[in-house]
């Protein structure tokens, strides 16, 4: 299995983005857990297609 590394900021609107750093995938959540959810969420679906 792969890593996908992360870049994970606060949102200047509020909330947090994360960016993959290679991969061309971005998700964003109003907090951390949701944030964490958001991701393997987004990577299942762009490795699905």
């Amino acid at each position: 299995m792969s890593e996908i590394m992360f870049l994970v900021e606060q949102a200047a609107e509020g909330g947090y983005i994360a960016r993959a750093l290679v991969e061309s995938i971005l998700t964003e959540a109003d907090d951390i857990e949701s944030l964490h959810q958001q991701v393997r969420d987004t990577v299942r679906c762009y490795f699905e297609e």
